[in-house]
Parts: C-alpha cells; structure tokens; sequence
C-alpha cells in the first residue's frame, strides 16, 4: 500500500472509507469504498484530517469490508440478518425474539486469528427483533485471504458460531398454590406476573387452578394439566420450607424426573424443575413475583427454545447467577445469569 496526497487523487477510486466525526451530531462514513474523487471533494477531505489516501492493488489480499462480509456469512445460523459494511465493519441484527446462542470456544478460536475480531452479546440470553447482537471487522484495511480462510474454516468446523433459537408458542398451565389465595382471603397476585412473562416470551396459560397447601390436590391438579394438554405447568409459590409449603414434595409425588430442587441463582434459590413425560414441571419462588429479573428468566426461555435443562446447566448458574438489584433494572443488559 501506498500514500498519495488527496491533492493529487482526483480520479481516483476510494479503496477504503473516510469517516467523519461531528461531536453530539454525527459520526460516519464522509466518502464510501469506491468513491470517484472528483476536485470539490478535496476541500472536505482536507477539513476533516484526510490529507492522504491508500492506494493499493491488495494482490493476495482481502478489504476489510470483503473480509468482514466472509466471515459474517461464514458465521451466521438461523435467525442472523446481516448488515451491509460499514466502515469495515458488519453487524449482525436479530430477524425475530428468541435466544441468542453463541459458540464460545470457536469464538475464542477466531478472535485468536492476528488482525480479526468479533464481538458479541452474551450467550443464552432472550433478545428481541432487530436488536443488535453482534460485529465483526478486520483490524487493518486489508488482510491476507489465508487468514480469512482460517475463520472460514472455524466457522464451518463448530456452525454455527451465532443464532437464533426461535421461542416455541406453549401451552402453559399454572397452578397458583396458597390457602390464603383458594380461599379467597387474599387476590391472587402471583398468577398476573407469571401469564405477563409468558406471554411476552410467545406462550399463553391456557388454564389456571387454585389449590391450597394439600399435596393430594396439587398432584391431581398436575395431573389435570398434563391431560387437558398443558405443555409446560408452572406452579407459584409454596416453595419454601416451611411446613405448609408443600408445592416441592407435590411436585415429586406427582411422578417424573426431579432435575433439582434449588438453583444457585439469586433471587430463585429456591426454584425446582422436573419432567413429567417430557413435560417441564416448574415450581417457582416468591421472588419471581416480586423481581423483574428472577431464575424465571434465566431457565424458562431455554426450555421454550428446546435447551436441555440437566443438573449441570443449573450448576453452571451459580457464575453470573447473583442480582445486584440495580435500582433501576436494565436486565437482560446486565451480568445477571451471564
């Protein structure tokens, strides 16, 4: 590559862009790759710094914004839409809500390639149509195409390195637990928060029933669910261990398999999942009643993805697995469950 004054470059094609900064206003590409510089373009190149252009026939090469465009498709799994480059540089943007999944390992591996980056979001967390997700660029303004070739062939090796898992619409039932509640002393305040969360995540609670703190009518309303074609049951509140609390022990007699009872996640200590035939079983604590950001929205949006939710995925929680409780709530732009 070489350096040719701007004075001299009238005629020339622009291999690279120039960006200009306006402060608080605007900040941008002032002449795009592939510009023809014509003799009025001289003035603005010179007021904002420009007074050299790179001319180069990049033989054995890659431009950046070439590059960028390779490894983005190379990349990308479903749900991805790809922006055009902008200054070098490729954005990858959400083309629905769902659960963004991230290769970590074969991310590490490409950005240890000299002269490549990618940046992402956090894996594993809900993002929303047309969010910005993540972006990739070259260092220089070109690059050896072996380099490129090398991402490439990571890319191809653990595809793919970025998606999108699209939310299934569920059928949820909810059993709202509580003598206080089925007896009508109080209004069920519980059972509104959970049907929000799930309907924002795509899913409907298509029933609801109340029981009190009796094992025997818990496991029938289970039961009842699971033959009404409940698709997921949610169970709110009596998680606790105090001795009317008898949603855990109700949750086990209902048969099954008990992936855990208790989540080193905080708020959602005490949470409890389990299958019964394949139908997730959830049992959740006060605190998803009271917190925005709970193990509810942490464990729900994989299962709705089709995740699987074991014993060492909760495990796994306990890093990231603490609230802040930030006063004002920016979750999931946050380290919570990340």
């Amino acid at each position: 590559m070489k350096s040719i004054p701007v004075e001299k470059a009238v005629g020339m094609i622009l291999c690279h862009d120039i960006t200009e900064i306006v402060p608080d206003i605007f900040k941008g590409p002032a002449f795009k790759k592939g510009h023809v510089i014509t003799a009025a373009d001289i003035p603005r190149m010179l007021d904002i710094g420009k007074r050299h252009i790179y001319v180069s026939d990049f033989e054995g090469r890659v431009h950046e914004n070439d590059a960028a465009r390779r490894i983005a498709l190379a990349a990308s799994g479903s749900g991805i839409e790809l922006t055009q480059p902008v200054e070098g540089k490729v954005t990858f943007v959400a083309q629905h809500q769902g659960l963004l999944k991230i290769n970590v390992e074969a991310l590490e591996k490409i950005n240890a390639i000299d002269e490549v980056m990618f940046a992402t979001l956090h894996t594993l967390q809900t993002v929303k149509e047309k969010q910005d997700l993540a972006g990739t660029r070259i260092i220089p303004l070109a690059i050896e195409d072996e380099k490129i070739k090398a991402v490439e062939e990571i890319c191809r090796t653990h595809f793919p390195i970025i998606e999108i898992k699209p939310f299934a619409p569920l059928k949820v039932g909810m059993i709202i637990t509580g003598s206080e509640v089925f007896s009508g002393r109080i209004k069920d305040k519980f059972g509104p928060v959970v049907k929000k969360k799930f309907k924002d995540l795509g899913s409907d609670v298509f029933r609801e029933i109340l029981v009190s703190d009796d094992r025997e009518m818990t496991v029938n309303a289970i039961h009842e669910l699971v033959a009404d074609g409940a698709q997921m049951i949610a169970l709110t509140g009596g998680m606790s261990v105090d001795p009317d609390d008898q949603t855990p022990a109700s949750i086990r007699a209902a048969g099954g398999d008990v992936v855990t009872y208790g989540a080193p996640v905080l708020p959602g200590a005490m949470f409890m999942i389990s299958f019964l035939d394949k139908i997730p079983v959830i049992g959740l604590p006060g605190c998803v009643m009271y917190h925005r950001a709970s193990i509810f929205d942490l464990i729900v949006p994989r299962l709705l993805a089709g995740e699987n939710v074991d014993r060492m995925t909760i495990a796994g929680m306990g890093h990231g697995g603490y609230c802040s409780n930030c006063k004002n709530c920016r979750f999931p732009i946050c380290g919570f469950g990340k």
